[in-house]
This record gives structure tokens, sequence and C-alpha cells, in this order.
């Protein structure tokens, strides 16, 4: 278990180690629950993409040279890996 320290702001700074067990980044968001018996359930907010989060990801990267279709599938497999890697 870890303890944390609100301070007299009320705020509380979560440790490294808890932030890397939820799979936080820096400038990501948090929620948190508000539970009965004065208990709460923290969840790393995961951002919902969709297809349609991938329309101009290859804008000024190809310095205006075409791409095989090899090429094309790789670029796509990896922004799709990149959008989905912060969903459960």
């Amino acid at each position: 278990m870890t303890t944390l320290t609100v301070t007299t702001r009320g705020q509380v700074t979560f440790r490294k180690e808890v932030l890397q067990h939820l799979g936080i980044r820096p400038g990501e968001k948090i929620e948190l629950n508000l539970l009965p018996d004065g208990k709460a359930e923290l969840v790393a907010v995961r951002p919902k993409g969709s297809f349609r989060d991938l329309h101009g990801f290859l804008k000024g990267k190809t310095n205006g040279r075409v791409l095989s279709i090899e090429e094309l599938n790789d670029a796509i497999a990896d922004a799709g890996a990149a959008a989905g890697a912060n969903k459960t």
C-alpha cells in the first residue's frame, strides 16, 4: 500500500511508481470515482480513438515522396498501434 500526503492546499502528488503502475504518462488524465463509505477508485482515462483519427497522419511527413503500398501499410499499422496503445 502507498500512503500519500495531502498538502494544505488540498493537493496530492502521486509517486512515480503509482503512475507507472496505472500506465499514466505526463499530460494524461486520471479519473477518480467516489464510492460509498469514504472510498474512491482511481483509474487512468483512456482516450477513445477511431479510424477517423488517422486522417491526415502522413501530412508533412513524406516530403512529397510517393510511398509504396508496403510503406503505407507499415505507417498505418504504426499509427493505429500508437493510437490504441493506451486502450484497455
